[in-house]
């Protein structure tokens, strides 16, 4: 279980990913998603409808404990006890209201998603002007899902700084940071999508974000790093992001290349980012002043030992 963010509001939701066994056609995409946008419509209804029918429970919860502070009585304290447990199960039921409709929204993401996929590999795939990309990238870092965990649960892999399980192979279309060389022979981390993994060669083929370069690059699994898949909620799971004075890599803004950088200040909010300081020798104390990145961008340090293409 995860949680997704839109609009500012986080909310726990299905991880699972939209399953297709057969390339959809823009037809079918198109009925796939209007069937959910459909169901998504009737679960924000019901959700509001709830949310309504549990104002009332609310209100007197606040009245009968703001009467508390005066009256100690056994009555009272047994209706608010009682109160208490109602707005617990209205909560629980609301709660899962939205993680319906989380869920039909990441299948719509997954759909179309998928069609960008089948178009690329058809070779239509479109070109972005940078400063669009740029927008895109900080887009796609603010609607991350966001995990919210329930007492007692564990933090799934990739969600914050938790790392991918080392036998996971990241899925066309996912974003990576990747090790690649330049014709110079200079080695630079760079943020690039997965184009499919050939498991005869334990070899990934990605092509680089940045729609200038128009590169693709075979690469090792030790040269890859799989991007966040969730963001972690600062409020519960802050054992999930790195801690200040931890040295990371992450994507330098308005780039799409990956540098080494401290944790100054870590996120407060869900939609709050991290401040770095990166490793730039042009100043004084040899790092930038603060600056902002967000989860998604923000990974491990890795230590490239003889590394290989």
């Amino acid at each position: 279980m995860a949680t997704f963010a839109c609009e500012g509001y986080c909310f726990r939701k299905v991880t699972k990913q939209h399953s297709l066994t057969m390339p959809l056609t823009a037809e079918q995409a198109m009925l796939q998603v209007q069937e959910r946008l459909k169901s998504l419509k009737t679960l924000v209804c019901e959700i509001e409808t709830e949310r309504k029918r549990n104002e009332t429970n609310i209100n007197n919860v606040m009245r009968l404990t703001k009467m508390s502070s005066e009256d100690k009585s056994p009555a009272l304290n047994h209706k608010l006890k009682t109160l208490y447990k109602v707005g617990l199960q209205d909560a629980i039921q609301e709660e899962a209201l939205i993680r319906q409709a989380l869920a039909k929204i990441q299948d719509i993401r997954n759909i179309r998603n998928e069609r960008r996929i089948q178009a690329r590999n058809a070779g239509n795939k479109e070109t972005i002007r940078r400063g669009a990309l740029m927008k895109m990238l900080q887009i796609s870092a603010q609607t991350l899902p966001l995990f919210v965990s329930k007492p007692g649960e564990k933090i799934p892999h990739l969600c914050g700084s938790i790392p991918a399980d080392s036998s996971y192979i990241a899925k066309p279309g996912d974003m990576v940071a990747a090790l690649v060389k330049s014709e110079e022979g200079e080695e630079n981390w760079i943020l690039a999508e997965v184009v499919q993994y050939v498991s005869s060669t334990s070899k990934y083929e990605v092509d680089d974000i940045d729609e200038e370069q128009k590169d693709r690059h075979v690469l090792s699994r030790r040269r890859i790093v799989p991007l966040p898949l969730m963001r972690a909620n600062p409020e519960t799971d802050g054992q999930a992001l790195f801690p200040k004075g931890t040295t990371v890599m992450a994507l330098y803004p308005q780039t799409t290349c990956f540098y080494k950088a401290i944790i100054n200040q870590l996120p407060q909010t869900a939609n709050e980012e991290y401040e770095v300081l990166f490793e730039d020798p042009t100043y004084p104390d040899g790092y930038s002043p603060p600056l902002f990145v967000a989860q998604r961008y923000v990974i491990a340090i890795k230590q490239n030992k003889k590394t290989t293409s």
